[in-house]
């Protein structure tokens, strides 16, 4: 199976650029250098694939029959083409725009860069700010396609001139339209004029119908549909002479590309206001209310609930209105025509520029996450096109399924199917239908989706959603939220530190994705649990300097406090389900400031390096097979009874004017612990041991580094025969002018280095962490 090649042209500052290359398989190339804006959507990535008789540039995904992709078809034999993207061709871009402005009166801006494709046939793509052009310069018979969704818009034949075609246009009920079209709604009550980039409606009938919001997608009165790309609240339905507003609001889920329904308002000009929320729901005036299948009236709204979702009915001008929500789609019906005196999405999804109500431009923010690659395109087409089955096609005479199947395509394709996603759009297709009076008879059976569909217990926070965790329904973590700490391999913090106490956040969404149970959890003093916040979902830890098993050394006038989030481990388990969770902080402050220190975790029994306090060294472990300490000895060397090894210990981030280490015990056990028994000493008070004539120590206590010798041995009668190696280090401070002499001499108390490791046959893993006052420990294994 060949795999597709990947270009990034991404480079901070480069803006003047020429880039060429040739293409002879499935390629994506990054073209954020050059956007284009096709059919009314920016695109700033294109994908290259060849079929055996044309070529298809396309910009969401690589050409396939089904795929309703956007794309540009040529044709080629040879399965190759040349590549060209260029933003500094200065003369060339001024000469063709001068062309295509005489070409094509619809084109006001100038062109900025261009995409070329050479050999067998010559075409490209003009950047023109939210416009853009095709070129085409082939013989008469050689015809080029532009493909809006899968559908053809127009061919254009070759000439021997250049030829242009505009592709900005606009997009109708899904297809692409050319600039100056105007077409007619299904109902022929609108007449929906394409004018550049941009749709513009006139209307002459009355309203009547549904109008779905599911996802990102709007589907409004007339069938047309549009998607919302950022995470705004917007204007639904508008009756400014009722004074009555719908409006929705718009945030992401796992990916913090795509956005979805996620809330619906209903606002009064006079009155409380209503709240359809998640998990069913409601809050009348921003205080929640009980509902049940019996209807029950606030500020005139007839408001009900039942297994599948909330209905709110409502009378505007006398004429009844019906919404319904269930936390993944919203669905406004109008069942009698009312003169159309309604703005927002619902009457025209093209109009959401003006529909924006979020005052904040940070809700436009747009985020581009990598593709993912567990979605299959085929897949994605068989999943919902079973709309056009059974037992959904007995409804498709009275509702037209293919804006539901477009808007499922176009989410499944970017989104995985997680969290009854597929179904979701199934739903609202049959939802659609038994408001039309034509109910879909068990479609969840025969789709496989659950129904009722599970809701989240409890209330999720504003940075959750209600989806699946390890096959359970609960509150996960919004991706841009989850990204801040994520990105960091973080589960919380940072840690807060104030007079002799310190707090230590963590992320419950979080801790539940990652397995975790935080009842689980606790500090070195199994008594002292988080508190876990009802609203926020937050696990917040505390401990003050003499509780919860806090480790507290002093340093001059700086004081550190140590402590650690652990998982609950009794020996009166026979087994567990919970991953080893070890997350270190503390906290450090000089007199009278005050320092908040970083955090990172150790999760699955894999240690990460930790800062601590305003101290942040490394200590190593290495051995060497020969004196001068150029042969290291690695994972896969073997190591001779009797043979000489060298141990080095060295420290990095030390100032050497300032402490110096010092190798104060090394010892051998044959268990791993450095307490087992039988033991043997190797180093002891800064000294070689007598009775072993192979032990040398060399520079300890006269820098930031030491090092000792020895001959290999193992112990008498233990199968296997593991040496596990132990040295305890001391961090000796300078005093006037000098370090006290180490080992049999004498040396300062510890100020604690700690660390350890394990491996196989003459292999090491070292993990370090700095504990100031904590015991000094440093391990290595050796299997000879």
């Amino acid at each position: 199976m060949l795999l597709p090649l990947l270009f990034l042209f991404a480079a901070a500052g480069l803006t003047d650029a020429s880039i060429q290359f040739p293409i002879t398989e499935n390629t994506q190339v990054d073209t954020s250098l050059c956007p284009i804006t096709y059919f009314g959507q920016e695109y700033t990535t294109i994908y290259i694939n060849f079929t055996g008789e044309h070529m298809f540039v396309c910009f969401n995904g690589y050409y396939h029959p089904e795929s309703n992709g956007d794309c540009i078809k040529a044709p080629n034999t040879e399965s190759k083409t040349y590549f060209e993207l260029n933003t500094e061709d200065y003369s060339f871009l001024n000469s063709v725009t001068f062309d295509v402005k005489d070409s094509i009166n619809t084109i006001t801006n100038d062109a900025t860069c261009y995409l070329r494709f050479d050999h067998p046939t010559t075409f490209g793509l003009i950047a023109m700010g939210s416009q853009s052009v095709l070129w085409w310069y082939n013989p008469p018979q050689i015809i080029a396609s532009v493909l809006v969704n899968g559908d053809v818009v127009e061919n254009v034949p070759g000439s021997e001139n250049w030829v242009y075609s505009d592709t900005s246009g606009c997009r109708i009920s899904g297809f692409g339209v050319k600039p100056g079209t105007t077409r007619q709604s299904l109902d022929n009550c609108t007449s929906l004029i394409c004018s550049n980039t941009s749709v513009s409606s006139t209307s002459s009938c009355l309203v009547k119908g549904l109008c779905t919001v599911t996802g990102p997608t709007v589907i409004d009165f007339r069938g047309q549909m549009n998607s919302v790309s950022d995470r705004c609240e917007y204007t639904l339905l508008q009756d400014q002479s009722a004074g009555f507003s719908l409006k929705a609001n718009f945030l992401e889920r796992r990916r913090r590309d795509v956005s979805f329904v996620d809330s619906v308002t209903l606002d009064f000009s006079q009155g409380a206001d209503i709240q359809l929320l998640q998990g069913h729901r409601v809050l009348v005036g921003g205080s929640p209310v009980t509902l049940s299948g019996s209807v029950q009236t606030f500020n005139g709204v007839g408001l009900s609930k039942d297994q599948t979702g909330v209905t709110a009915n409502i009378s505007l001008n006398g004429s009844p209105v019906s919404v319904f929500f269930d936390g993944t789609t919203a669905q406004t019906y109008i069942d009698v025509p009312v003169s159309h005196t309604f703005t927002g999405l619902c009457a025209d999804s093209s109009s959401s520029s003006s529909s924006r109500l979020s005052s904040d431009s940070s809700c436009q923010e747009q985020y581009k996450d990598p593709a993912d690659d567990t979605i299959n395109p085929t897949t994605v087409i068989e999943q919902c096109n079973i709309l056009k089955s059974s037992p959904f096609s007995s409804c498709n005479a009275v509702v037209d399924p293919e804006s539901y199947i477009i808007a499922c395509r176009n989410t499944l394709n970017k989104y995985p199917a997680v969290d009854g996603l597929r179904c979701q759009f199934l739903k609202a297709y049959a939802k659609a239908c038994q408001k039309s009076q034509s109910t879909v008879q068990n479609w969840w059976t025969a789709a496989k989706c659950h129904h009722p569909e599970p809701i989240c217990q409890d209330k999720c926070s504003d940075h959750e959603f209600c989806g699946d965790i390890h096959g359970n329904t609960d509150c996960r973590c919004r991706a841009i939220y989850a990204s801040q700490y994520t990105e960091q391999n973080r589960l919380g913090g940072p840690t807060v530190c104030k007079d002799n106490t310190a707090s230590l956040t963590l992320v419950g969404c979080l801790l539940k994705e990652n397995g975790i149970d935080y009842n689980h959890l606790h500090l070195n003093d199994k008594t002292c649990t988080g508190v876990m916040d009802p609203e926020s979902h937050m696990l917040k830890f505390s401990f003050s300097s003499d509780s919860c098993g806090t480790e507290v050394t002093t340093n001059n006038s700086q004081v550190i406090f140590t402590n650690a989030v652990v998982t609950r481990n009794s020996s009166s388990d026979l087994i567990t389900r919970q991953d080893k969770v070890f997350i270190e902080f503390s906290c450090s402050h000089p007199a009278p400031e005050l320092q908040n220190v970083a955090f990172k975790i150790i999760d699955n029994s894999v240690e990460v390096v930790l800062q601590s306090g305003e101290w942040h060294y490394s200590l190593t472990m290495k051995a060497y097979s020969d004196a001068a300490q150029t042969q290291l000895l690695g994972p896969n060397s073997d190591v001779r009874l009797n043979q000489k090894i060298w141990i080095v210990l060295e420290t990095n981030g030390l100032d050497e004017e300032v402490v110096s280490v010092v190798t104060d015990s090394c010892w051998a056990t044959s268990g791993n612990s450095p307490s087992s028994s039988p033991r043997y000493d190797l180093i002891t008070d800064g000294c070689a041991n007598a009775e072993d004539g192979t032990v040398q120590v060399m520079g300890n206590g006269q820098g930031t580094s030491n090092s000792f010798s020895f001959n290999m041995f193992e112990f008498s009668g233990k199968e296997p025969s593991e040496v596990y190696l132990h040295c305890q280090l001391q961090l000796v401070v300078k005093k006037n002018n000098s370090f006290p002499l180490p080992g049999c001499l004498g040396v300062s108390p510890p100020l604690s280095w700690s660390g350890w490791g394990s491996s196989g046959p003459a292999r090491r893993r070292r993990s370090l962490r700095y504990r100031r006052g904590a015991p000094a420990l440093i391990s290595m294994v050796w299997t000879p």
